[in-house]
């Protein structure tokens, strides 16, 4: 069995770069990269928090979600420029056309980001480290942004190799460089570690990712479940998910709604939910498929993300069903802090729900056809006659169950 050769490319700093190719290609006579600036939105519509910030901006102290406002108090100097989504969206889809040349395999990851299947090109590329430098040399010539390109056996350990020392770098993470290379590292720099998981596991005295490796999964079991398993595979660098090309269909679907004042109305937050549930979940059955993974995604006051997800039973499209897993995680990972931005997103798609029918799960069956039935009628009515116009009765009923006990208790 041939073993695998991932690549990860990481555009570097990908909104300051692009923009400031875009300016200078429009005639700006300096280039942005070179001074204090920031890609910022706007304060009007309070969206004025820093996306993206140069290599002097960020020796100001200058960090990525602080508010305008307070960047420019460290940096009175500062530069601003607003976000040219339709350009990065250009860029982006000209360099993973340039990618595929190297191999059609590729998986794009985010805007800026992508995993590429090399494993079987050794008849055509003797030395893929050697290749990878020609490709970041390559690319800075062709477009005139830097990338950083990691090297691995698996796609985790290449991510993670690509996020080692920036910019403009190849590094490798192969599996007999994961105890020198990762294991030293801190337990929150291993991909999928977010800032709530890396304070359970230092409590845990768990501070390197060595520390991990070196946990029993059995301990880690009792606090994270079944994130227990993922944790100690990836701290061995063990990943065995696929490189899998992007259809026209896309692999996730979100939506968010930034608030025009501050809530904490739990309520009115869970209102919101259902809205932007029924939208994913209409969109996911024009896509004709199914979710197995809800995320709803916070921002609060003080402009700190944070996000939660769970799997649902079995894979769906039904607002019903997503909606109800959204409040789950919701009354489980709200912290009680004023939300200005909230959202859902669904992933993990597949075209069957590779349901496991029994005799005594046939009428359960039979009525989840029915209702699916009902709900591609509804969606059409809805989108001729608009968006709201239908709602099941079943639907209305969750969505009000909470305020009418609200009410009750008055």
């Amino acid at each position: 069995m041939k073993e695998r050769i991932i690549f990860h490319i990481d555009v570097n700093n990908a909104f300051l770069s692009w923009t400031a190719i875009y300016l200078l290609k429009n005639g700006y006579k300096q280039d942005i990269r070179n001074i204090p600036s920031i890609i910022g939105g706007d304060e009007k519509q309070r969206h004025g928090i820093v996306l993206a910030k140069s290599p002097i901006a960020k020796k100001y102290g200058i960090v990525t979600a602080e508010t305008i406002y307070s960047a420019k108090k460290k940096c009175p100097s500062l530069q601003m420029f607003p976000p040219n989504y339709e350009w990065y969206s250009k860029c982006s889809k000209e360099l993973f056309a340039y990618l595929k040349q190297y191999s059609p395999n590729l998986e794009q990851f985010s805007i800026d980001e992508c995993f590429i299947e090399m494993t079987g090109t050794n008849y055509l590329y003797k030395d893929h480290i050697e290749l990878a430098h020609k490709i970041k040399e390559d690319i800075k010539k062709l477009f005139g942004f830097t990338v950083n390109i990691g090297i691995g056996n698996n796609k985790l350990c290449a991510k993670m190799a690509s996020d080692f020392e920036k910019p403009d770098k190849v590094h490798t993470l192969f599996k007999d460089e994961i105890a020198s290379k990762m294991w030293p590292l801190d337990v929150g720099e291993l991909f999928m570690v977010g800032k709530k998981t890396k304070e359970e596991l230092n409590k845990m005295n768990i501070f390197t990712i060595k520390d991990l490796a070196n946990t029993s999964e059995r301990m880690l079991e009792r606090k994270f479940k079944s994130q227990a398993k993922y944790l100690k595979e990836a701290a061995w660098g063990i990943d065995n998910s696929k490189v899998t090309a992007r259809s026209n269909k896309r692999e996730s679907i979100s939506t968010t709604e930034t608030l025009n004042h501050d809530y904490t109305d739990e309520d009115k937050l869970k209102e919101i939910l259902f809205r932007q549930a029924d939208d994913v979940a209409r969109q996911l059955r024009k896509q004709g498929e199914y979710a197995k993974t809800v995320a709803i995604i916070f921002k609060n006051n003080q402009f700190k993300n944070y996000s939660a997800q769970a799997k649902l039973k079995l894979p769906s499209n039904s607002t019903k069903n997503i909606y109800e897993l959204a409040i789950k995680i919701f009354d489980e990972n709200y912290k009680k802090d004023p939300i200005r931005l909230i959202g859902i997103r669904l992933s993990d798609f597949q075209t069957k729900k590779e349901e496991q029918i029994s005799l005594f799960e046939e009428k359960e069956s039979t009525e989840t056809v029915e209702n699916e039935e009902i709900q591609r009628t509804i969606d059409k009515i809805n989108n001729k006659f608009g968006k709201s116009l239908i709602t099941p009765a079943s639907l209305k009923m969750i969505s009000n169950r909470k305020s009418k006990n609200q009410e009750i208790k008055k």
